[in-house]
């Protein structure tokens, strides 16, 4: 029998996140017990001296302080590139592990070497599961969302088919994608298929990274037993003069302009014009609803999408080029 311990490199990217990152990395170490970690915090030119907190408070730590924000695929990239480990893990500084999540998930992983990718549960701050298997975005997808379908029928497979709310089996399930909140991936599959397309600066990184799984035929689950909670959005919230979304834990046009850049990769000129111009007529119509009813906040809200809207398309030339980093 073999008596080689895997190392999981874990690869945390911090930007101005200072007390969660501390709290997130308190938890890592408190529940890592029978594991062999090697914990890569790269720092995102943070302003609330997250690095220097790591290295006073962590001094084992491999940090890496980048002088500009280099955004999530960037930064993690290079943290691949000191990951020594036989798996390595993706994790949010706002993301906290549950006892046994890691050692669970990695237990799967050696069980099954199908498997280069795998995700838990994400619980928010209220308890309440957030999504955590999806499906791959596509036309129907978006327009579920859009229209507040997925939201209103969440039990139905169809309706609820893009963030697989219907499901509260609490079986394991393959997925299409996993959050980068948390993902454990194998080395050997990480170093075939590629580290992420640094393109994406913000969103639909590790939806691509997934596709590109995939592609190599790599299976991607999910583990419903696997429980990480998962504050959401923090870092986001630190960038000045941006729109968010609604929900306020995303940054409108930074989402559009990755939105279309990975539909022109991975779909083409076609449906990347599609997608632009369902989600701008969605809110004119909404806009022009709006109007009518008298709720000029909600109608400027959506005519200020469309604007977004127009503006990533025109500096991304349509999905085809990222514009200048940092965003």
């Amino acid at each position: 029998m073999s008596s080689h311990q895997s190392l999981i490199s874990v690869v945390v990217v911090s930007f101005n996140t200072r007390d969660l990152l501390r709290a997130c990395l308190q938890r890592l170490f408190s529940v890592a017990e029978g594991l062999h970690l090697q914990v890569i915090v790269v720092d995102n030119a943070s302003r609330d001296a997250s690095a220097d907190m790591v290295a006073q408070e962590f001094p084992d730590i491999c940090l890496i302080r980048s002088g500009i924000n280099l955004g999530f695929a960037a930064a993690n990239n290079l943290g691949f590139l000191q990951a020594k480990g036989d798996y390595v893990l993706l994790l949010n500084p706002d993301a906290l592990l549950e006892p046994e999540a890691l050692q669970l998930a990695l237990s799967r992983m050696e069980a099954d070497p199908s498997i280069g990718m795998g995700g838990g549960l994400l619980l928010g701050k209220d308890g309440q599961r957030e999504p955590s298997a999806r499906l791959f975005p596509s036309l129907l997808n978006e327009l579920l969302m859009l229209s507040g379908l997925a939201a209103r029928y969440p039990k139905s497979r169809f309706f609820g088919r893009f963030d697989r709310t219907w499901d509260d089996s609490g079986q394991p399930a393959a997925a299409d994608w996993v959050p980068g909140a948390f993902a454990l991936m194998r080395r050997e599959a990480l170093d075939q298929v590629g580290p992420f397309d640094e393109r994406f600066f913000l969103y639909y990184e590790e939806v691509d990274l997934c596709r590109r799984f995939h592609a190599q035929g790599w299976k991607i689950m999910y583990w419903p037993d696997v429980v990480i909670r998962h504050w959401g959005g923090e870092s986001s919230k630190t960038v000045e003069n941006q729109d968010f979304s609604s929900s306020g834990s995303q940054l409108t046009l930074w989402r559009m302009r990755s939105e279309l850049l990975y539909y022109r990769k991975h779909h083409g000129a076609r449906t990347t014009r599609a997608v632009a111009l369902l989600e701008s007529g969605w809110h004119r119509l909404r806009a022009w609803r709006a109007r009518r009813q008298g709720q000029q906040g909600k109608a400027q809200e959506s005519e200020r999408v469309v604007a977004l809207m127009r503006q990533a398309w025109r500096e991304t030339d349509g999905g085809l080029s990222c514009p200048d980093r940092p965003w």
